[in-house]
């Protein structure tokens, strides 16, 4: 079964940090682009950060630059996206995303396999 499956989310403080994991089952990560993306109630759903096949470059959003950091690690066929200095607007649903051959882009209908999600709440 081809999937992706999000862990790491959970209830932090504002300044706190979470690392998210992106695990793939069925298919191997390291030939596809990962995004990340979040979805806060009543927004839309916006790209976060995305790693690239070839040379590993990372893409993040202006929000989350200097915060945020995306890794692969392909002996365990996950992506990370680690979150340090949290806010409470970074709060939303975080999904995975794998777009196969492809660079890097926040066109999310783009992505082959999606996660199911993991909640990221930051509140005091």
């Amino acid at each position: 079964q081809l999937q992706l499956v999000e862990s790491g989310g959970g209830l932090v403080q504002p300044g706190g940090s979470l690392r998210l994991s992106c695990a793939a089952s069925g298919f191997t990560l390291d030939f596809y682009a990962v995004g990340w993306f979040r979805q806060a109630p009543g927004k839309e759903r916006e790209g976060v950060s995305c790693i690239s096949i070839s040379d590993g470059r990372t893409y993040y959003t202006d929000s989350v630059k200097g915060r945020f950091t995306i890794s692969r690690d392909s002996a365990k066929n996950t992506v990370y996206l680690q979150m340090n200095s949290l806010k409470p607007e970074d709060t939303a649903v975080y999904y995975c995303a794998a777009d196969y051959h492809a660079p890097c882009t926040y066109y999310s209908p783009g992505y082959d396999y999606w996660g199911q999600g993991t909640q990221v709440t930051v509140s005091s």
